[in-house]
């Protein structure tokens, strides 16, 4: 038997999502905490590899079971406890035995969090840019993303992707809404940048970010905004962004 598990964490204390042999992933945490409830070896499938200190609202992994799960409440809260207060299990969900968490993904969505009034209460979950910056030319630069397949400008060096091509659908700053305030009441003057895409390549967000910041400072104009594109070379792109104003915000699937 096949289930989803629906989660979110706050990525500050984790080395990522993945399980790694010194460090201490998210992946870990969760597999333990099964391991311990069922009584069984679980291990679990992701939607996708989160780097270090970001942030999830909306994940989901996968993982198998002999037989049907009798009392999916008590799972939950069984596993809430034993993962600590940094991860939390929203749902837990039956699917077809040939589901996966990350293949059958058709959209994930990030958002990262930019403040222009320094607070100690939301700097764990945003950067604080001390000077304003012009959205209207970032998002002209943004824009140019939906018309971009090769993304080999923001992708991590030396990594083991096979592919650089990704189809972005939706990449645009705002001004913070409130339906998407992670503190209510605290952050309430600042962007966020949103971007859906089928896929992600590793630290991607955060090179995109980073080089639409130095258009924001117009440091850089949107035409050599495009141009770095064309280059399909990671040095000529901007800096990596501190990652703790990241978010994976939701992933889609056709069956759910």
């Amino acid at each position: 038997m096949r289930y989803f598990l629906k989660l979110s964490y706050n990525g500050e204390k984790f080395h990522g999502w993945q399980s790694q042999p010194n460090a201490v992933g998210v992946q870990q945490k969760i597999e333990e905490a099964l391991s311990i409830v069922t009584r069984l070896p679980i291990s679990i499938v992701g939607a996708g590899r989160t780097d270090a200190g970001v942030h999830a609202r909306e994940m989901y992994a996968h993982f198998d079971l002999p037989e049907c799960i009798k009392d999916r409440g008590k799972l939950i809260l069984s596993l809430n406890r034993l993962v600590g207060r940094d991860i939390a299990i929203d749902d837990i969900v039956h699917v077809p035995d040939d589901a996966h968490a990350r293949f059958d993904a058709i959209e994930r969505t990030y958002k990262y969090f930019v403040t222009f009034h320094k607070s100690p209460f939301v700097y764990p979950f945003s950067w604080h840019s001390p000077t304003l910056l012009d959205i209207d030319k970032m998002n002209e630069a943004a824009f140019i993303l939906t018309e971009t397949s090769d993304f080999t400008s923001f992708a991590k060096l030396h990594s083991d992707a096979k592919t650089n091509i990704c189809d972005v659908r939706y990449a645009r700053w705002e001004k913070v809404d409130k339906s998407d305030m992670v503190m209510p009441g605290l952050f309430d003057e600042g962007i966020v940048f949103n971007i859906s895409a089928d896929r992600f390549l590793r630290n991607m967000v955060r090179a995109v970010v980073g080089t639409l910041v130095e258009v924001g400072k117009g440091k850089i104009s949107v035409e050599q905004f495009k141009d770095i594109i064309a280059k399909k070379d990671r040095c000529s792109a901007g800096v990596s962004m501190p990652a703790e104003a990241l978010f994976l915000w939701s992933v889609k699937y056709p069956y759910l």
